[in-house]
């Protein structure tokens, strides 16, 4: 089925066929995440927990730079195939995957010059330092295809190929998961396994994108030579994959932060943090995921001045991502101490994360909103305050606020200032979002009105 065929169905098929797909990849993407913390904590050793909790920021770096690339490149893509020009979308394509090479690279020598400032910088103390080390060194090596691996996933979904970044992710998971037990458990490798366990799934999730390309005609290329002549295009793509970017790397730096604060309260509470974070990060990724999932048709939709059709999916979204948000927040809550017991044994460490999972909670239903507000600013070329609204969340607000909410609160402010800075975003990316909209709505009537005057 072809992106024409997808992005014009009825609505809640259009969002059925686009969201389904991304929100299973986001719930793969999950289990991937849990995976090496889960399988770490049979050692029964909640330090191994913490170390990889510290290394999370850098894994969410190069999420990051993917997905900027990725979501920047696909909304491209299909504002592109929207016009009709498939010219410009292979350029975007070429673009970003040879600037997702290249990212990678410069991520990975990085890690290897500056390891030891950098474990001090997220926090690392001396009886974290030596598990947090080889975790970060194992994950910089394979950064160039951790950012293909996600990036080229998030790129087909601009010309409506959505299959192959799920079975991608898929593939991904499952190798993780069948490695894991078998590095960490068997061969006793602790989070050296873990770490070789996520580069082996993601070289295999890679690989897999790269033969499917092979064997179908796509949009997407591997050849540099559809980008050359075009390559100050690629600040268009980074204007508008920005936004997710900023989130995700603001979101590890926070994190980073938190840790900091954190240690001051022993390893225990590290380990706490990182197990209740795993505990609700399913909440609001899966509402991100539907969104994520969702704005080439809105950008498709823009892209084709098809404003109505337009309206109709934001409505839609908003209702099924307030539904799916409050159902999982409330079966987390009711199931708090068991999420939590996946990764944790210790009772007092178990007790502390509880706490924490059920302050977060407050506002983890609700991030749908922010979720569309966002995708809908990038989908429709509202870059810049798709990325402010990001920088506020992760940054303006959240890092001051961990630092006032912890002075007053101690220990408990800090996932209270998550939920602070989640309720703050989410009413000022709503209120921009908001005015964006009726800008676009009025401007559609009133041209519609000048052609019934001619």
């Amino acid at each position: 089925m072809n992106n024409k065929e997808i992005f014009e169905k009825t609505v809640w098929k259009a969002i059925a066929s686009l969201g389904i797909p991304s929100l299973i990849s986001i719930f793969v993407m999950i289990l991937y995440n849990m995976a090496d913390m889960y399988f770490i904590s049979f050692l029964h050793d909640y330090t191994q927990i913490a170390a990889v909790s510290l290394i999370m920021p850098v894994f969410s770096l190069m999420t990051a730079f993917s997905t900027m690339l990725g979501n920047g490149g696909c909304t491209l893509i299909a504002q592109a195939l929207g016009a009709g020009d498939k010219a410009q979308a292979r350029s975007y394509a070429s673009l970003c995957v040879w600037a997702m090479i290249v990212t990678g690279c410069v991520i990975a020598v990085g890690c290897f010059l500056f390891c030891n400032p950098l474990l001090q910088f997220l926090g690392a103390n001396e009886e974290m330092w030596d598990y947090a080390g080889k975790y970060l060194l194992i994950l910089a090596a394979g950064a160039p295809v951790i950012l293909l691996n996600y990036g080229l996933g998030c790129m087909m979904r601009g010309e409506g190929a959505i299959k192959p970044g799920l079975l991608a992710n898929m593939i991904s998971t499952v190798a993780n998961i069948l490695l894991d037990p078998l590095f960490i458990l068997v061969f006793r490798m602790g989070v050296t396994g873990a770490a070789a366990a996520t580069v082996m799934g993601n070289v295999m999730g890679a690989v897999f994108l790269a033969w499917y390309k092979r064997r179908h005609e796509m949009i997407l290329t591997f050849s540099p030579k559809p980008a050359r002549g075009h390559v100050r295009r690629i600040g268009r793509v980074v204007s508008l994959g920005l936004p997710n970017a900023a989130s995700t790397i603001l979101s590890g730096l926070a994190s980073t932060f938190s840790n900091q604060l954190l240690v001051g309260y022993g390893t225990e509470a590290v380990a706490a943090m990182a197990a209740s974070g795993k505990s609700i990060m399913v909440v609001g990724m899966m509402q991100m995921g539907i969104c994520m999932g969702v704005q080439p048709l809105m950008a498709y939709c823009y892209g084709g001045k098809d404003f109505s059709r337009l309206k109709e999916v934001l409505q839609k979204l908003l209702i099924l991502t307030l539904a799916l948000g409050l159902g999982l927040g409330g079966l987390g809550l009711l199931g708090s101490r068991v999420l939590v017991a996946l990764f944790i044994e210790d009772a007092g460490v178990l007790a502390m994360g509880q706490r924490m999972v059920r302050i977060q909670l407050i506002s983890a239903p609700f991030l749908g909103m922010f979720y569309i507000s966002n995708n809908f600013m990038q989908a429709t070329g509202k870059a810049a305050a798709a990325t402010a609204t990001a920088v506020l969340r992760q940054g303006v607000l959240l890092m001051p606020l961990l630092y006032v909410f912890e002075a007053f609160m101690l220990l408990p402010g800090i996932p209270a200032a998550h939920v602070a800075a989640d309720l703050g975003a989410i009413l000022i990316a709503g209120g921009l979002a908001a005015v964006y909209y009726h800008s676009i709505m009025g401007g559609a009537d009133l041209q519609g009105k000048r052609k019934q005057a001619r």
